[in-house]
């Protein structure tokens, strides 16, 4: 019985395929994994010499890993280690033992081992494989040559020709490697049957390093395999930056490498001018109150200076915005005609033309206006637009005998214009300047009152600071014309009425008390 057994556990030895492995130093030891005799002095392949901070592979760090590596990684499960042929199952047993009891010990001191097995049985580790990183790591591997050269043309110029028979014995060295990690696994990827899988399991970071690897190594089969996986995965902005650096650093094949670039780089040029227009269109022709207010976020996102994405401020064309700006003042003239009109005549058109209240598409429009006026000022090209709304005489006139309920949506837009020329973000000419107040400044005075009740993100007190600032912009004799104006109109109708009483004081200051001790002396 103990005869069966013994010749039993030689064969299934005898079967038992061959394996390769990877550790940061030695090899455990076990019968298995016998050290390789010393290669003669001929059948190396010279390579550049050792970097004098380098450790060589058998004195590499792997004490300090030992204690943060699981000992149950060290060997495969069920790992069963060929009995010796010369000696009897009692003393195989009884050397099983004896290796049980310290085996935990050693596994605790021993580095991490990658063990794969081969599919013939004829391959044998017969190459090892020294990889040493800039820093003066070391990465130790034990291959089969074969596989090695078939994989890379980098390879299979560098593995020493073992003719003559016998085993192993050769080894070969690489210096000077930038990333030791991603090549150890460019060179575990060319044993791995299924290369997709495993990339899925690495993720996308680690294949752009593995696909710069095998570009280096000319590892057609680990290119060809990164690129259809990274192009077939999300990335994200870090890893597209790192892809694009891998590109321009490294050649590809245009037929493996074209979808992958269709990806980072746009095939046909689209002017990002006729893009903006449409973007900016789409917002302001937009009917669902929510969304547009979210698409404009994203766009004033996209266009503002201080934005990742804006590379290049050419893009934005200044004439297209201002026809943009054009098409909604020519609506809202359209809206607050029909909304002077009797009800019964605007009732009949909104059933006619299955619209919204006037009120409504009003206010969507000033809304377009202050988003279109917020994207001009954030790049400085709103000068213009102090002009151009200036000029919109036929509204002015129009806000006279309109309803106070959406009168005030005007006011709002010169809310926003006043602000921005308070705060001296707009440098436009005193003309336009002065035109503006001429004709925007008395409404104001009338809606204040509605902007308060309904600010819909108005600050009321920074637009009283601001507009008081924007009007001491003007010639003197100028201001003291619609000071007065504000005087009469804030002693009858109090708060309802914007205070600018510390203007007025700056005003008063500047005509009068400064002038007087210039008539002293």
């Amino acid at each position: 019985m103990a005869d069966a057994t013994h010749h039993t556990l030689r064969r299934a030895a005898a079967r038992r395929p061959r394996v390769w492995c990877c550790s940061f130093a030695g090899v455990p030891p076990s019968p298995e994994h016998r050290a390789l005799p010393a290669p003669a002095a001929g059948g190396v392949h010279k390579l550049p010499p050792k970097s004098p901070l380098a450790p060589s592979f058998q004195s590499s760090p792997s004490s300090k890993l030992a204690g943060l590596i699981d000992p149950r990684r060290i060997l495969s499960p069920g790992r069963v280690s060929p009995i010796d042929p010369e000696g009897s199952p009692a003393v195989g047993a009884a050397a099983a033992a004896e290796e049980e009891a310290p085996r935990e010990q050693a596994a605790a001191l021993a580095p991490f081992v990658a063990v794969r097995e081969e599919e013939e049985e004829g391959r044998g580790l017969d190459l090892r494989l020294c990889l040493r990183g800039r820093d003066g790591r070391c990465v130790a591997m034990e291959l089969d040559s074969s596989v090695l050269c078939e994989s890379s043309a980098f390879f299979a110029d560098m593995v020493p020709d073992a003719s003559g028979g016998g085993g192993g014995g050769k080894r070969i060295e690489v210096d000077g490697v930038e990333n030791l990690e991603a090549f150890k696994e460019a060179v575990e990827l060319m044993f791995e049957p299924d290369a997709m899988r495993w990339l899925a399991r690495a993720g996308v970071s680690r294949a752009i390093g593995v696909l710069e690897v095998s570009s280096s190594i000319m590892f057609e089969r680990g290119i060809e395999s990164c690129l259809k996986y990274v192009e077939a995965v999300p990335w994200s902005e870090n890893e597209e930056e790192k892809l694009k650096n891998v590109f321009a650093r490294c050649t590809f094949d245009e037929e493996i490498s074209k979808d992958v670039l269709a990806r980072l780089q746009p095939q046909c040029r689209s002017s990002s001018d006729d893009l903006t227009v449409q973007l900016i269109k789409s917002v302001t022709c937009g009917t669902n109150n929510g969304a547009r207010k979210d698409m404009q976020s994203l766009v004033s996102g996209l266009l503002s200076k201080s934005s990742v994405y804006q590379k290049d401020l050419s893009g934005l064309n200044k004439g297209s915005l201002y026809q943009i700006c054009r098409s909604c003042l020519s609506s809202l003239v359209e809206l607050f005609v029909e909304g002077s009109e009797p009800v019964e005549h605007s009732k009949q058109a909104m059933i006619v033309s299955n619209s919204r209240p006037v009120v409504e598409r009003i206010s969507k429009q000033t809304d377009n206006l202050n988003w279109l006026f917020d994207i001009l000022v954030n790049n400085d090209m709103a000068e213009e637009f102090v002009e151009l709304w200036g000029k919109q005489e036929e509204l002015i006139r129009m806000h006279e005998q309109a309803s106070p309920m959406f009168r005030y949506e005007l006011s709002r837009v010169s809310a926003s214009v006043f602000i921005a020329l308070g705060k001296g973000r707009i440098q436009c000419p005193s003309d336009s300047r002065s035109q503006l107040f001429y004709g925007w400044f008395r409404p104001m005075l009338m809606d204040f009152g509605w902007l308060q009740r309904c600010s819909k993100g108005l600050d009321v007190r920074v637009l009283e600071e601001n507009l008081g600032q924007a009007l001491l912009t003007l010639p003197l004799q100028q201001q003291q014309s619609l000071f007065e104006e504000w005087f009469r109109c804030f002693a009858s109708r109090g708060t309802e009425c914007p205070n600018l009483s510390r203007a007025f004081q700056v005003w008063w200051r500047r005509s009068f008390v400064r002038s007087s001790v210039e008539v002293r002396r």
